[in-house]
């Protein structure tokens, strides 16, 4: 840096003599030669005047060596790395530098910390590297693709858990995002209900090949698209498009989200002493993800969403475990150790040998069905509760003809009422 600043300092003089000579011969005026140098005239008359003073060319500037005038105090200095040292430890720089503006009023830039903390050994600058990737342009309308992905990592606490996140591919919105002990078919399910109910329905589902998205006959070949899942078979009951991604760098916006949010999101919860997943949920949902769409939403290309309205059955009933079981004479149907009776009932003298299906929700708690007809319903423990009648979603609403949203969502067919032929009942 200091033989890089004496050449620069070097070849600006060379420059202001050869100028200063042509201005005294009478060939430039003050304007034209200031003009040259790009500086104003009463600079040029200034040094001029300091050559004279001075009889040499190679005078040096005098700014060098002086501490700035805007350079921050000790005391500043001392203050930062010590709340890095005692309690910040293990932040990375930005996310150091935001809790020093929302928390401790600080006022230095980004730049300035990073050049503070990395002085005094705090922090090490990180390698840059890799292969020459293109980036995947994002989808122009939000809605337009979901990615929902998981990473196991120490949170809190002692223990690895699994956070769940969906987020939309337009704007980088996180629309759900929880901890769970392992990621799987009901904890997808959950980042999708949370997502539709919401926003609304979305055109496409990106994930990767987990045995809970997708069935693979042979360990990293294609997905067999035929034989779907739970995940699958309730993405299409709904009408959204399951995308599978063949290698992280294919879910690089996604694999990126993980690594700002394990930088972060650890050090906040130690922060905070939270050590319970219960804690660390409601910390997440109230405080950390309004937080952290705020500072890393972008805006979407185009204004107009793609999300949909939803209308139909409850989304309780379509986005949980399925499984059919044939009803024994006593009435009864075995499921996961327990045995679940069906009580009498005025539409039917008794349902033995008929085909039920079992509802097991992300709770816990189970329903039988027979058709569209909920049979009962039992808590966790198998105890069975009473029945509520679920209406459908469709309420004071008179559904128009289909409106075909296929060109919109990239290639997936969806057959969904439009929020524009919502109309209210006659009167």
């Amino acid at each position: 840096m200091k033989i890089e600043r004496a050449i620069q300092e070097g070849l600006r003089m060379l420059k202001f003599n050869d100028v200063n000579s042509r201005y005294q011969d009478g060939k430039l005026g003050c304007e034209g030669a200031a003009e040259l140098l790009g500086i104003d005239v009463r600079t040029f008359l200034r040094w001029r005047k300091r050559q004279k003073e001075t009889g040499v060319s190679d005078w040096k500037d005098r700014r060098l060596g002086k501490p700035s005038s805007r350079r921050a105090a000790d005391k500043e200095v001392e203050k930062v790395t010590r709340l890095y040292r005692e309690r910040y430890r293990g932040f990375n720089v930005a996310h150091f530098h935001n809790y020093l503006c929302w928390e401790e009023g600080f006022c230095m830039s980004y730049s300035w910390v990073k050049r503070v903390l990395g002085a005094a050994g705090l922090v090490v600058p990180g390698k840059r590297g890799g292969d020459h990737r293109l980036r995947r342009p994002r989808r122009p309308q939000t809605g337009m693709m979901i990615h929902q992905d998981a990473s196991m990592h120490n949170w809190f606490g002692e223990n690895n858990c699994d956070l769940v996140v969906t987020m939309d591919d337009a704007n980088s919105e996180i629309t759900s995002g929880f901890f769970c002990p392992e990621e799987g078919t009901l904890s997808s399910m959950r980042g999708i209900a949370e997502t539709i109910s919401e926003h609304g329905i979305f055109c496409s589902f990106y994930t990767d090949r987990g045995s809970h998205y997708w069935y693979t006959p042979e360990a990293g070949g294609k997905v067999d698209k035929t034989r779907l899942t739970e995940v699958g078979r309730a993405l299409k009951q709904l009408g959204i498009k399951h995308i599978p991604a063949y290698s992280p760098e294919a879910r690089g916006r996604s694999e990126r989200m993980f690594g700002t949010l394990q930088g972060r999101l650890p050090a906040e919860l130690a922060l905070h002493g939270i050590t319970t997943m219960a804690a660390a949920n409601t910390y997440l949902r109230e405080i950390y993800l309004p937080r952290h769409n705020d500072q890393f939403m972008v805006e979407a290309e185009e204004t107009p969403t793609s999300f949909i309205p939803y209308v139909g059955l409850p989304l309780a009933d379509i986005l949980c475990l399925q499984e059919e079981r044939i009803v024994a004479k006593d009435n009864t149907i075995s499921y996961q150790g327990k045995i679940l009776q069906i009580q009498a009932s005025t539409h039917r003298h008794h349902y033995v040998k008929a085909e039920v299906m079992v509802c097991h929700y992300p709770d816990d708690a189970l329903a039988i069905f027979h058709g569209h007809q909920c049979l009962a319903r039992f808590d966790r423990t198998g105890l069975p509760t009473a029945i509520t009648p679920l209406p459908l979603i469709r309420s004071a609403i008179i559904r128009n003809p289909v409106v075909d949203h296929g060109d919109k969502c990239s290639g997936a067919s969806r057959l969904h009422t439009s929020p524009h032929d919502l109309q209210p009942p006659p009167q």
